[in-house]
């Protein structure tokens, strides 16, 4: 249960944000960069949804191709479903193009978390330190 709590919680409540924010009928800041900040905030809100699933799928003792895979296919599934919801919203559509923006979030989160995940260069395993 404090498995639970501690890293799937989290992943329920932000892709509940995200489906509450997806229920707005109108999300217009009213300022000049409307277009890019929405563009922005759809990037982050897909971010951190894919920090949340990495965080939870490691304490699952995945493996590592295994905690990337799952968690690129679920929060692309989830962003399609996304722009699915928001076609039933007054005043909102669907769109590809949003959720190519979606996936942009997903892949540089997905990308940081292999940089920093990825094999150890050789010097750096044999603790010697780079010798160039």
């Amino acid at each position: 249960m404090n498995k639970f709590l501690n890293y799937w919680l989290p992943v329920i409540i932000w892709a509940g944000i995200i489906f509450w924010l997806s229920s707005i009928p109108d999300l217009e800041s009213g300022l000049k960069q409307d277009f890019i900040l929405r563009k922005i905030a759809h990037m982050l809100e897909f971010a951190i949804l894919t920090f949340l699933l990495i965080r939870g799928l490691k304490q699952e003792k995945l493996n590592y191709k295994k905690v990337i895979l799952y968690s690129l296919i679920f929060a692309l599934l989830y962003a399609l479903t996304d722009e699915y919801h928001q076609s039933f919203v007054l005043g909102r559509h669907a769109s590809l193009k949003d959720a190519g923006v979606d996936s942009i979030g997903i892949l540089i989160t997905v990308g940081i978390w292999y940089y920093k995940n990825r094999n150890p260069a050789p010097w750096r395993a044999q603790g010697k330190g780079r010798q160039d």
